[in-house]
């Protein structure tokens, strides 16, 4: 079964609000770096993709916050990607604070035309790049 792909980040003090806490808009930011990094492993980078023509649209946001984080925590993120379609994907989120789950997410992004930003096919090259982080939905038999 693969791995999620993980990365460190520490809240910085304008995330938070008056008591400390992480405010729950700055969570899509976060997401939006692990799709970055998530890139930068699968297929050298953002830029890349950017430069053969393709780009993700954000379609759906579904958030659980469990816990809240709080200014300088050392938060853990992984990503995995859940589902390849034929023109979108569904990418799973984890926040973990230490041992304490923070929030779960799941972000669909199609995939979409830079010139024309109509929807287009994922190209195998970006398949195979996410191929380590893709992981069986239950219940499907792989």
């Amino acid at each position: 079964m693969s791995e999620p792909l993980v990365h460190t980040l520490r809240p910085r003090y304008a995330e938070c609000d008056r008591e400390g806490i992480v405010f729950n808009a700055h969570y899509l930011t976060y997401f939006d770096v692990s799709i970055t990094e998530l890139w930068r492993a699968a297929c050298g980078g953002y830029g890349v993709m950017l430069d053969r023509g393709i780009d993700l649209a954000l379609a759906e946001v579904q958030v659980r916050f469990r816990k809240p984080a709080k200014f300088d925590d050392e938060l853990t993120l992984a990503i995995e990607i859940a589902h390849l379609g034929n023109t979108s994907m569904l990418s799973r989120h984890v926040v973990r604070h230490g041992e304490d789950l923070i929030a779960e997410a799941d972000l669909r992004h199609v995939f979409v035309d830079l010139e024309s930003l109509e929807k287009t096919p994922i190209p195998d090259w970006v398949r195979q790049g996410l191929e380590p982080w893709c992981v069986p939905v239950e219940g499907t038999g792989g």
